[in-house]
Parts: structure tokens; sequence; C-alpha cells
């Protein structure tokens, strides 16, 4: 396990260090999460106008859902796990760190976890009318993803398990959501 730990925390200075400050602006632009509010109301114009109303108000509780229990688990898993986060640890000398605020424990990330799940949801539901959305909110999940990496708040092991629970709750949502668009709404 020391190894793995030791493995994580070089490859986190490796693609921490990437990072210029002619970029820096976009990846901190990219990792806050208001950034993407344009892309959600683009969103939900598409499945209201592919939807319709009530539909429409059914994923967005199921987006509700899917967020919070995205963003609940990886507190579970933070608390559980008590790992710190990068920037709180003594090598960060050799990191980057772009934020205020550190956090106080980063096993897993939520914004990988959220920004993923959202991407399988969403994608899942709307590349049957738009044949690129899937993969570009697929690529979108991601740059937010490496994006915690890229400012210095997430290890690239919190990154890859915020995607795999992300991954898997986004796939389940739309597998529940499938079965209710069907079962009461004829979609």
């Amino acid at each position: 396990m020391e190894e793995l730990l030791q493995l994580d925390q070089e490859v986190f200075l490796y693609l921490n260090n990437l990072g210029t400050k002619t970029w820096d602006w976009f990846w901190v632009f990219i990792t806050h999460k208001f950034a993407a509010i344009p892309m959600y109301a683009l969103l939900l114009y598409l499945l209201y106008k592919n939807l319709g109303v009530k539909p429409t108000l059914v994923t967005l509780v199921f987006i509700t859902g899917l967020i919070t229990c995205t963003d609940q688990l990886a507190n579970v898993f933070k608390d559980y796990f008590e790992r710190p986060r990068p920037c709180k640890e003594d090598f960060m000398a050799q990191g980057r760190f772009l934020m205020d605020y550190c956090g106080k424990y980063g096993y897993f990330s939520a914004h990988a976890a959220s920004s993923t799940a959202l991407a399988i949801f969403l994608g899942s539901i709307l590349k049957k009318y738009y044949r690129y959305a899937f993969i570009g909110l697929l690529t979108w999940a991601m740059f937010v993803s490496y994006s915690r990496i890229y400012v210095g708040k997430h290890y690239p092991g919190d990154v890859l398990t915020g995607i795999f629970f992300g991954v898997l709750i986004g796939w389940l949502f739309y597998k529940l959501h499938t079965w209710v668009m069907h079962k009461y709404f004829n979609v």
C-alpha cells in the first residue's frame, strides 16, 4: 500500500507540474463548479426540447439525486479514509497549488464523481438525439477531473476512484431513469 501511495504522489507531482501560468486561469475556471452553468442551461433546453416538460422535470429530480449520491458518498469516503489532500502535504513545495482553500481530506474526488456521473447519465439520454452528446459530455467530465490534479486539490488515485464511482452511479441512475420513462411516460 505504501508503494501505491508513493506512486500516486509521484504521478501527482508529474501531472501537477505540467501546468504553466499561461493555462492556470483555464484550469482554475474549469474546476469551479459554476463554470458549467451555461452548459447546464443548454442541456436543460435539450432535455426539454426532446422529452417535454414532465419527463424533463423527472429527469431533474434524477440529476438532483445523482449529484447528492456522488457528493455524499465522496464525503463518507473522505471521513472514513481521512487521506490528506496533496495541498496539505509537505511535498507540495515541489508542486503547484492554485486555489484559495485546500480542504481537509481528499479521497475521493467528488468533482470527478459528480461530473462523470452526470456525463454518463445525460450523455446516455441525449445520445439518441445528438450524435456527439455522450463523447462531448465525457470529455467535459475528464477535463473537470484532470483540473483537480492541475490545481493541486487531488491525487490521481482520488480522481480515478471518483471517475469509477461516477461511471457506476451514472449508469445505475440512467437504467432507473430509463425504466421510469418507459413505465410512466412511454418515452
